[in-house]
C-alpha cells in the first residue's frame, strides 16, 4: 500500500513529518508520498513560492526512507484538485493500494472538495485523529464505507474509510509563520535545516 499526504507545506513542520512517519508504520506502507499543493482551492495561496516549498521539503525529509516528494501538483496547471491527482496516481500505480490520509478539520469539509465522491473510486481515505477523537454522526455514504481492520484496505483496491488515531503535534504553519514575522525563534517546531532555510532566503518577514 502507498500513502499519499498532501498539504502546502508552507512550512513543513513537525506536525506533518511525524504523522507521515506514523502512519507510514502503522499501515506498512511501502512509501508515503508528500504532495506539496500549487494552487489549493480551499484557503488561501502559500506564502512562499512553490520551488522554496519544494526545498524546505527536500531539506525535511533528507535521509528519511520511504517519504517520497511528488510534485505531480506542482507541475499541473490550475487549481490543485486532490481527485486529479489521485486519478494521475492511478493511472501509474495500476496495482497499487491507494491511501489518502487528510486530518479531521479536513474531513469535516470533504463535501466541499471537488468531486470528492469520486475519491473513493480512486483510494481508501484515512482519518487521521487526536487522541480521544469519537465518530460521530456519519451520514448512510460514509457509515457504508467505513471499517475498523486494516487488513480490509489492504484487500480492497479503494473505497474504504478509515479513522486512525496519530500523534497530532499542535503545530501550525500559520502559528510558525506569524512568529517569524515577529522575529521569534521557531525552533523545535521544525527541522533546523529548515529554519536555516527560512533565515537564509528571509521568508516570512513582514513585509
Amino acid at each position: 500500500m502507498i500513502g499519499i499526504f498532501g498539504g502546502t507545506f508552507d512550512p513543513i513542520h513537525y506536525g506533518h513529518l511525524r504523522s507521515a512517519l506514523e502512519v507510514k508504520e502503522i499501515f506498512g506502507l511501502t512509501e508515503v508520498h508528500l504532495i506539496p499543493s500549487a494552487q489549493p482551492p480551499h484557503r488561501e495561496q502559500p506564502a512562499a513560492s512553490a520551488l522554496m516549498r519544494l526545498q524546505m521539503l527536500e531539506l525535511a525529509i533528507k535521509d528519511q526512507p520511504g517519504l517520497i516528494i511528488d510534485t505531480r501538483e506542482l507541475n499541473r496547471q490550475g487549481p490543485s484538485y486532490m481527485v486529479d491527482t489521485l486519478r494521475s496516481l492511478r493511472q501509474e500505480l495500476t496495482n497499487e493500494t491507494l491511501l489518502l490520509f487528510i486530518g479531521s478539520d479536513a474531513f469535516n469539509q470533504l463535501k466541499t472538495w471537488h468531486q470528492w465522491p469520486n475519491l473513493f473510486d480512486l483510494a481508501h481515505i484515512v482519518v487521521m485523529t487526536r487522541p480521544g477523537f469519537t465518530i460521530q454522526n456519519l451520514d448512510v455514504f460514509f457509515n457504508s464505507r467505513l471499517t475498523t481492520r486494516i487488513t480490509e484496505l489492504a484487500n480492497n483496491g479503494a473505497g474504504k474509510l478509515y479513522f486512525q488515531q496519530v500523534t497530532q503535534l499542535d503545530i501550525s504553519a500559520t502559528d510558525i509563520r506569524n512568529s517569524i514575522a515577529k522575529q521569534q525563534n521557531p525552533g523545535f517546531l521544525l527541522p533546523d535545516n529548515v529554519i536555516a532555510y527560512i533565515r537564509q532566503h528571509k521568508l516570512y518577514q513582514r513585509p
